[in-house]
């Protein structure tokens, strides 16, 4: 066999395979808040910017807004974000945290502590690990734009 062929040689699938586990590892810290994995996202993006703008969000969690649109709808229907269009103009829509998306944070804080334990990973080397998985995703972004 071709080693260069090898499922265990492919780097596609051990980041594939190490972001099942991630998400893996994250969905019961999740369901004790009653949000799935992309929700927890935007909702991250929302603790740091409060009334981002849904293209922002976007960019943000390199999502389109076809994904993004109905992840918002169903954390409004949840009563946790409002989708409110901008007074600047019309054709921009801005999302807001809610009291009870805002109460929500502080629940959530104690995911990345746990996360962080269940990797066994110092904090240099967690920081080390995102740092390169953030310059591959650029050098690969920027490879086929």
């Amino acid at each position: 066999m071709n080693e260069a062929l090898r499922l265990d040689n492919q780097l596609c699938f051990a980041l594939h395979a190490a972001s099942r586990a991630m998400t893996g590892a994250y969905q019961p810290l999740l369901e004790a808040l009653e949000v799935t994995y992309p929700q927890y996202l935007v909702l991250l993006t929302l603790w740091e910017e409060d009334g981002a703008r849904v293209s922002r969000i976007g960019e943000r969690l390199h999502l389109d807004s076809a994904t993004l649109t109905p992840l918002l709808k169903r954390l409004e229907a949840r009563g946790l974000v409002e989708r409110r269009r901008s007074a600047a103009d019309e054709r921009v829509v801005e999302i807001f945290l809610t009291t009870k998306g805002k109460r929500l944070e502080r629940k959530a804080s104690e995911v990345g502590k746990e996360i962080f334990a269940r990797t066994c990973l110092s904090m240099s080397e967690l920081a080390r690990l995102r740092e390169e998985l953030k310059a591959l995703t650029r050098r690969l972004k920027d490879a086929t734009a």
